[in-house]
């Protein structure tokens, strides 16, 4: 069976707080678990008023000690952010306190504005520059070879995934290069999908962690009991994501009956194609959609953004995807094929 994660961004919706959001994040991990649902990632950003995991290893942590099976993990560090030794000595410790059950999903981009990127004390475009550097240094303090001078402690000799996170060919890549997994961003940058992992699985290189390539991608998916509850509950997303391209994020907004008198035919395009990849409506129509599109791919996981507003219809979402999940693999194994099936 392909495996099914989550993806979750900690939303502060309108009138709440986040600490909030934190809670509802562990509720929802809960959720996640006790219906099979792989991992659980959580995502850093900064300087958004709407996203509450800019601490992304002390979230991790909160989620890992409130569960106890489901992976947990990043999606991602961004990596030009920080020294690499740090991030091995924080997922260090989270593999020490969690083994066997912390993911570290690494990024490229700041996950922030220019301003607030030096605020964090980092150059953006050079620690951008030296992504795959940084990437190998953080690899070498988990590997620890004798005789390294400067050791990740908590770190040194864990087993702590390392996944490449990209919307671009870049990260599909360095991936490919390193032998190692590849998750593609499609839930907000779709272009340049199809591309991204034919390069990937391509140029791919057996390493000590991978001996064949192993992808992930994400997508929106939001399932209710109507088509038409599903739509009303896709325009949070769909307002939040308007208002950042606008200039002006803010917290998770209610959904609304009428998303046409909120954008302009212009910002309408704009969202339809950075969310092509949304599978939103009843159970039955997610469950074509996705059907539909896993069988052009070739993947191994799928990864599943739900961004609405209301707690309960979150749960209800994943709720019903778990039950399109076993039916797909259902249907996988009735027909012989394994282009549905999981590798790993």
């Amino acid at each position: 069976m392909m495996p099914f994660s989550i993806l979750d961004l900690s939303p502060i919706v309108e009138g709440a707080s986040a600490a909030d959001a934190l809670r509802n994040t562990l509720e929802l991990a809960r959720h996640a678990e006790a219906f099979g649902y792989r991992r659980f990632w959580v995502a850093e950003h900064h300087n958004m008023p709407g996203i509450a995991s800019a601490a992304t290893a002390v979230v991790i942590g909160h989620v890992a000690a409130g569960t106890r099976s489901i992976r947990v993990g990043s999606g991602g560090v961004m990596l030009p952010n920080h020294a690499p030794l740090v991030i091995a000595e924080q997922f260090g410790t989270l593999a020490s306190l969690f083994p066997g059950r912390i993911d570290l999903g690494l990024g490229r981009a700041p996950g922030t504005d220019p301003v607030t990127a030096r605020a964090l004390r980092r150059d953006p475009a050079g620690s951008a520059d030296q992504f795959p550097q940084d990437v190998q240094e953080l690899q070498g303090y988990f590997e620890a070879p004798a005789g390294q001078p400067t050791r990740a402690i908590p770190g040194a000799g864990l087993v702590v995934p390392i996944w490449l996170l990209g919307s671009s060919l870049f990260s599909a890549q360095l991936a490919a290069a390193l032998g190692l997994p590849f998750a593609f961003a499609a839930h907000f940058a779709p272009e340049l999908l199809l591309p991204a992992l034919t390069l990937y699985r391509g140029r791919f290189q057996a390493s000590r962690e991978l001996t064949r390539p192993y992808a992930m991608i994400c997508v929106n998916v939001i399932a209710a009991d109507t088509d038409a509850e599903a739509r009303r509950l896709f325009t949070s997303h769909q307002q939040a994501f308007t208002q950042l391209r606008r200039g002006r994020p803010g917290q998770l907004p209610p959904p609304i009956d009428d998303i046409d008198s909120f954008w302009s035919s212009a910002e309408k395009a704009m969202v339809e194609q950075s969310m092509q990849c949304s599978f939103v409506g009843s159970a039955t129509s997610v469950e074509h959609g996705l059907h539909a599109f896993l069988g052009r791919l070739q993947v191994e996981e799928l990864m599943v953004n739900v961004h609405v507003h209301d707690q309960l219809a979150r749960r209800h979402s994943l709720t019903l995807t778990a039950g399109i999940r076993d039916r797909l693999a259902a249907a996988t194994r009735a027909a012989g094929s394994g282009s549905l099936v999981s590798s790993n």
